[in-house]
């Protein structure tokens, strides 16, 4: 005879994990193997061969606009000629080391440091008002405060309250929607040639969606994973060139060889203002590069972990402590490279790790940094705006993974909604807000993934009353 009681979705929860039928949440935490596995054909701990490392390697730092970031911000606070071709060159040797840290030591994911955006204006600020030894002293200060976070582990136990599956699977969808308008006005850039931009861009960005199909019809081989973001950037670039678009005598003139210098730019000035404002942009960047650790998670199908999110932070506050000393910026986790590994499935730390000292290279050899500098921007941009569609994609996937009720739906729409909103906002709206807000909402990242992460806390789940069987 079946006796039949009303349980609360929380009592069947309990009951299942005492008889060993879930994980714990610990266990679940926002792994992307527990939502869809991995999507890989190269394990993250596998071994390739070091021309395979190499090869793999070089396609993840020709695929980034490293560049961008740091040139703006050298020309924002005065640097000129030399000093800015320096200030270049210290931001690529500390994210290879950042990335070698973190890949390596630390968090041991497939994961490219580079300069974050979100402090960018208010480290022209800095640095244009109180000198560039001032912005440098405020990046010390928030680089241990995140390292001390990473060692009494505090980061990770808010992650596993605030960040599920569901979570961050909406985290790397505003991440995909976020970077969506700078890959499509990188390609439409009204610098130079629109027509040899648009068409340039347009065929990297057609070369990577061929190449993806065909990987898909030839059921996914290795060799056209490989090479794909290279034949991109490659096809992109004679097109761009063929219209006069692509400018490669500068490589002539730049120097082999530069050491690299700590403090080059002189010794760190402590001011309280800009060091306790940089503190709370650096729990921002925290909580954007939070979005491709779940990003990565998802197409590695590796456990993220609160072990593991305890040694990210760790490396993360390393490395940006490495780019304060250097004169550099911010680091954070590149999303774009969680889409080349999506493109290329070769997970391999190896070649990431290659990839870092690829960045220490460049960082010491100028001619080499110049001819990657040298590849037009709509080019990048059309392989970014691919990275876009499948970091879509896959946010997209993860969230279908729990039933979008009422107040999952919620969650969804709002934090959408409010980070395209804060793309759109027009500049004049942004610079009338306080400093603080105005730094904050210069990431639509940061913004939707905030919101998404305040209604998880939030928002209260409804107790389900089901029926269940049990047997008398």
């Amino acid at each position: 005879m079946e006796d039949k009681k009303i349980v609360t979705e929380t009592d069947m929860m309990r009951a299942e994990s005492v008889s060993g039928g879930t994980s714990s949440p610990c266990d679940e935490n926002i792994s992307g193997k527990s939502a869809n596995g991995s999507q890989l054909i190269v394990g993250v701990n596998e071994k390739i061969s070091c021309g395979k490392a190499a090869f793999l390697g070089m396609q993840h730092v020709l695929s980034m606009d490293l560049y961008i970031m740091p040139l703006i911000l050298g020309a924002a606070i005065g640097l000129v000629g030399g000093e800015l071709s320096f200030f270049l060159q210290m931001s690529f040797f500390a994210c290879g080391i950042a990335t070698i840290l973190q890949a390596g030591f630390f968090m041991k994911y497939p994961i490219i440091q580079g300069p974050s955006y979100v402090p960018l204006g208010a480290l022209c600020t800095i640095g244009a008002t109180m000198g560039v030894s001032a912005m440098i002293g405020s990046l010390i200060p928030g680089a241990i405060m995140i390292i001390l976070l990473g060692i009494f582990k505090g980061f990770s136990k808010f992650v596993k309250k605030a960040i599920p599956p569901f979570i961050g699977g909406i985290i790397i969808l505003i991440v995909g929607i976020s970077l969506t308008p700078t890959a499509a006005k990188g390609i439409a850039s009204s610098d130079g040639n629109l027509s040899a931009n648009v068409a340039s861009g347009l065929t990297a960005a057609g070369v990577l969606i061929v190449c993806m199909i065909l990987q898909y019809k030839l059921k996914h081989n290795r060799i056209l994973h490989m090479v794909s973001v290279i034949l991109a950037l490659v096809a992109g670039t004679v097109v761009a060139a063929a219209l006069g678009a692509a400018d490669f005598s500068s490589v002539h003139d730049a120097a082999w060889f530069k050491l690299p210098e700590f403090f080059h730019f002189g010794l760190p000035k402590f001011e309280i203002k800009s060091c306790i404002l940089m503190m709370f942009i650096y729990l921002i960047v925290l909580l954007d590069t939070t979005g491709t650790w779940v990003t990565i998670s998802a197409i590695t199908g590796e456990d993220l972990s609160d072990k593991r999110i305890d040694r990210a932070t760790i490396g993360e506050g390393v490395g940006c402590l490495v780019g304060s000393l250097f004169g550099g910026t911010p680091m954070t986790g590149y999303s774009s490279n969680a889409g080349v590994l999506a493109i290329t499935k070769v997970g391999s730390r190896m070649a990431i790790i290659a990839g870092g000292m690829i960045l220490m290279v460049l960082g010491v050899c100028p001619k080499l940094m110049t001819v990657i500098s040298c590849i037009p921007t709509p080019v990048v941009n059309g392989v970014f705006a691919v990275v876009c569609i499948l970091l879509i994609s896959n946010g997209i996937k993860i969230i279908q993974s729990e039933p979008l009720d009422e107040r999952s739906s919620l969650i969804v729409g709002i934090s959408v909604v409010a980070a395209v909103a804060t793309i759109v906002i027009p500049s004049d709206v942004m610079n009338a807000m306080p400093q603080f807000l105005n730094y904050f909402m210069s990431s639509g990242t940061a913004v939707g993934a905030t919101i998404a992460v305040v209604l998880q806390l939030c928002l209260p789940r409804k107790k389900k009353t089901m029926k269940v069987a049990l047997e008398g």
